[in-house]
C-alpha cells in the first residue's frame, strides 16, 4: 500500500473537524514547499554587477588615473 493510500485511510476514520485540521496542515506543507522553491529560483538568478560587467573591464582607452587627469572634461558643458 502506498503513503498516499495509507493517509487516505488514516484520514477517512477521523471526524470531519480533525479532516479539516489534516487539510489545514497539508496545505501549510504545500505553501511552505512552494515559498522555498521560490527563495531558491531567486537565489539562483543573483548576480552581482561585477559578473557582469567583467566582459566590459579594460576596453575603453583613457588616461590612467581620470581623478588627477581634469583635461577629459574639456568642452563638456561649456
Amino acid at each position: 500500500m502506498s503513503i498516499e493510500e495509507l493517509i487516505i485511510d488514516k484520514v477517512r476514520i477521523l471526524p470531519p473537524d480533525k479532516q479539516q485540521e489534516a487539510l489545514d496542515f497539508v496545505e501549510f506543507l504545500l505553501a511552505r514547499m512552494q515559498k522555498q522553491d521560490l527563495s531558491n529560483q531567486e537565489t539562483k538568478s543573483v548576480v552581482s554587477a561585477l559578473a557582469l560587467a567583467q566582459k566590459y573591464i579594460g576596453c575603453v582607452e583613457a588616461a590612467s588615473d581620470l581623478s588627477t587627469n581634469k583635461d577629459y572634461m574639456d568642452g563638456y558643458g561649456s
